[in-house]
């Protein structure tokens, strides 16, 4: 740590100009740095929580020897995490001389806005969007507008607008393009290399230079929050107002972002944001792909990690229960030591996990289904994209040549404090045949494996239903059996 270089200021790009800050606190989000320092109104506050998009932001980053850029909650974002890169809001946006971008002025053509409110942020998904697909489809433009919401206008207007955009501009003319090889070449100045430290005692912002340097700070300052994604640590600020200095922020960390596959295994850095693993997951592990569409919308995937996801240990994660069933590893990192485990054996009790005070979560391993495996993942909300999950379940399967079950794991989240395998069901499967009698008795052990809580997401009593639909529906896909079974509310109580 010694030799390691100290910058006491945060440095980045906004719009067209440069910013360097030598006073920012830890907890100090993106969202009223542009509105309250900077006067840049545009970006609007609606839920601070990540789920309406009227902050709406995009902030481009450097990657190999590219820059890409991605829609982001200003909300929670903290200014923390933007050093070396680059913030557009929608001042930025200008078209030919006299006349606005023309994403905002098909907005207008389109009758895209009515109150207005929404409108900036709506504008920025989609400029994000035209400047990577500049003729998305449906499906593109319902994807990239998930994490926007509007209350007056509808989606029929702004879809069609979405269409339009390439009638009015090339995105190949935008400033953005024309200008990334000048913005790609500042970003690159900026990086020197040196650790960045803000504030004293205990409140400091500290951004690490390296995943080494991260592990030694860590263990100095081993009471440190770690802030990746800040999806979920921007809500204990904005709605539990709680401290979170000091603060270290890894979500830059090259060393953190890095997917590889050997023997079958892909090793996921615990950097890595969904957006990122997308690709990976969703072609070698193809039922991951529709679960990490349904986290969030692409604000939140575009931020949140899946270190992150499993770090902070929810009872509700996304991607924990999936990972479990696949037989999934865990490396931590200490210092310089690296132990792996289980990652079952990762989640203890609600809030507290098998991590060492100064130790953190490096990288998560991934076995692939081989062929003749099975593996499914079911998401049950109340809304398609609502990151309130009510119970997730997650099923591998191998059949053995008479066709018994030959190993199993089931894992659910939101039926317990933890993320938790249905063990007992588990027993009661393996060494039978794959029927719908052996299922229909298996599910009498549910009661030993988890007794679900009744809170704002669901009922105890809907919990225990999901969970063995869940199984029930896993059989019918696996089997092909045409007429799908349901359990009643009786018998899941």
């Amino acid at each position: 740590m010694a030799d390691t270089k100290i910058r006491n200021e945060i440095r980045f790009i906004l719009n067209g100009g440069d910013v360097a800050l030598k006073d920012i606190a830890p907890d100090a989000t993106l969202l009223d740095w542009l509105r309250l320092n900077r006067s840049l109104r545009g970006t609007k506050e609606g839920c601070a929580e990540g789920d309406c998009g009227a902050c709406t932001v995009l902030v481009g980053k450097l990657a190999g020897d590219g820059l890409v850029y991605e829609s982001v909650n200003a909300c929670i974002r903290f200014m923390g995490s933007l050093d070396c890169t680059h913030v557009v809001t929608v001042e930025h946006l200008r078209g030919e001389p006299g006349k606005l971008h023309p994403v905002q002025q098909a907005m207008v053509d389109f009758h895209g806005s009515q109150c207005g409110f929404c409108t900036p942020g709506f504008v920025m998904s989609l400029y994000g969007l035209w400047m990577k697909t500049p003729d998305p489809s449906n499906a593109a433009i319902e994807k990239a507008l998930q994490g926007n919401l509007c209350r007056c206008t509808g989606y029929e207007a702004i879809m069609r607008a979405a269409h339009a955009i390439s009638s009015y501009g090339k995105a190949a003319k935008d400033p953005l393009a024309v200008e990334r090889k000048d913005i790609t070449t500042r970003l690159k100045e900026l990086r020197d290399g040196a650790r960045v430290e803000i504030g004293s005692g205990k409140a400091r912002l500290i951004v690490p230079a390296g995943v080494d340097d991260f592990a030694a700070v860590l263990e100095k300052v081993p009471g440190a929050t770690i802030v990746a994604g800040s999806t979920d640590v921007g809500l204990w600020v904005t709605k539990h107002m709680r401290d979170i200095s000091p603060a270290i922020f890894i979500g830059g960390l090259d060393g953190l972002r890095a997917i590889s596959e050997k023997d079958g295994v892909i090793t996921i850095g615990a950097g890595v944001t969904y957006t990122e693993a997308f690709e990976t997951l969703s072609k070698r592990i193809p039922a991951l792909g529709p679960l990490v569409d349904r986290i969030g919308g692409e604000q939140v995937r575009n931020m949140g990690t899946i270190g992150g996801n499993i770090a902070n240990g929810s009872p509700i994660g996304d991607t924990p229960p999936s990972l479990i069933a696949l037989g999934a590893q865990l490396t931590l990192r200490k210092g310089k030591k690296r132990r792996t485990i289980p990652l079952e054996t990762f989640f203890i009790a609600y809030g507290k996990q098998d991590r060492q005070p100064g130790e953190f979560v490096e990288a998560v391993h991934v076995p692939v289904p081989e062929n003749g495996e099975k593996f499914a993942v079911y998401k049950v909300t109340k809304r398609r994209d609502e990151d309130i999950t009510a119970t997730l379940g997650a099923f591998y399967l191998t059949l053995a040549e008479d066709g018994t079950v030959a190993d199993i794991r089931i894992a659910y989240g939101g039926m317990a404090a933890t993320p938790k395998r249905a063990t007992a069901v588990e027993k009661a499967l393996i060494g039978k045949v794959w029927s719908e009698a052996t299922v229909e008795a298996a599910m009498a052990e549910y009661a030993s494996d988890f007794t679900p809580l009744t809170d704002m997401r669901a009922s105890a009593e809907y919990r225990a239903l999901a969970a063995k639909n869940l199984l029930l529906r896993f059989y019918v896909e696996t089997t092909g059996t045409k007429a799908p079974l349901q359990v009643s509310r009786s018998e899941a109580a």
